[in-house]
């Protein structure tokens, strides 16, 4: 299920006061269920041309829900309640397969680290299988 919500093209997120934007996308920022619910509020707001409408699907949820997850995302998949994805934590670090919990909000990395793309994707194909 996508919800959408309002970013500035500065960085940001309207929260629910509709005046402020929070730099990382929380509980207090505002969210729609449509595209067109999220026009219809960001019509009444100044400076409309200074905000975006954004749509957060389940795969991109770690982007915007799971701020533990630190590092570059490449890929993600869900699996029931947990969106599973490949991240490198740092700049030529080890590629890791995180697991993002939908329902309590927590990230796990797997203790395997992986040196190339191939490897890791391999790995990932088969995760939960």
């Amino acid at each position: 299920m996508s919800i959408f919500t309002l970013q500035s093209l500065a960085g940001g997120f309207l929260d629910e006061d509709l005046e402020h934007f929070n730099k990382i996308f929380d509980d207090w920022c505002i969210q729609f269920e449509s595209y067109e619910d999220a026009m219809d509020i960001m019509q009444t707001l100044e400076n409309q041309e200074s905000i975006d409408i954004v749509e957060i699907t389940p795969l991109s949820y770690p982007k915007y829900f799971f701020n533990t997850l630190q590092g570059t995302i490449y890929t993600t998949r869900q699996i029931e309640d947990k969106i599973v994805c490949v991240v490198e934590p740092t700049i030529g670090a080890s590629f890791r397969i995180a697991i993002c919990d939908l329902k309590t909000k927590k990230v796990r990395l797997t203790k395997t680290r992986y040196k190339t793309i191939p490897s890791v994707e391999g790995a990932f194909a088969h995760f939960g299988e």
